[in-house]
C-alpha cells in the first residue's frame, strides 16, 4: 500500500489536468508556448503515472484492469472478476 500522501498527490494532479486540459489544448493549437510554459507543471498530462485504484501501488499495473498485479490475482482467485478463471492445464 502506498503512502497517503503519494495517492493524495496523484489525484490531485489528475484534478489539474483535467482542468487544464481544453485550455492546454488550445494553447497547443494555437502555438502560444509560452503561455503553454505559465501553466502548472503538474496539469500536464505527462506527470500522471498509473496506479492501482485500491492500493496506490505504481508497479506490475495492469491497465486493462486498473490495479497492480497482485490485485489482480487476488480478485481473480475470489471470483471478482467476471470471465477470468485460473488457468490449469
Amino acid at each position: 500500500m502506498s503512502k497517503k500522501s503519494i495517492i493524495a498527490r496523484q489525484t490531485k494532479r489528475e484534478r489539474m489536468v483535467e482542468k487544464y486540459q481544453d485550455l492546454r489544448a488550445k494553447l497547443k493549437k494555437e502555438g502560444d508556448w509560452d503561455a503553454l510554459d505559465k501553466l502548472p507543471k503538474n496539469s500536464s498530462r505527462v506527470r500522471l503515472k498509473n496506479r492501482c485504484q485500491l492500493t496506490g501501488r505504481p508497479k506490475g499495473y495492469i491497465r486493462r484492469f486498473g490495479v497492480s498485479r497482485y490485485v489482480f490475482r487476488l480478485m481473480a482467485l475470489d471470483g471478482k472478476i467476471p470471465g477470468v478463471t485460473k488457468a490449469s492445464w
